[in-house]
């Protein structure tokens, strides 16, 4: 059944994709949020912080999602080790 709101349909990829949208979607928001943590310390709250925070958030995202794809394999183990299975 669906609900009384609509929502718009796109198409969605197959679910062999997910462990690689996963960490893209997770690192996306991360370096959002830590590179603009980040820029707002060094820098304070200025006029051009964004021409300052884009630039900072595109060079972390670029580091961070392949080192999400390569570490999350050690990190789903780790969990493993520390977490009962549902």
């Amino acid at each position: 059944m669906q609900s009384s709101k609509s929502v718009p349909a796109f198409p969605k990829l197959p679910a062999r994709y997910i462990p690689v949208v996963m960490p893209f979607i997770l690192s996306v928001l991360m370096t959002f949020v830590v590179s603009l943590i980040a820029t707002l310390k060094n820098l304070g709250f200025r006029a051009d912080l964004l021409s300052h925070w884009m630039p900072a958030w595109g060079l972390s995202w670029i580091v961070a999602f392949p080192v999400l794809l390569l570490v999350l394999p050690l990190v789903r183990r780790l969990v493993g080790i520390v977490c009962h299975k549902p």
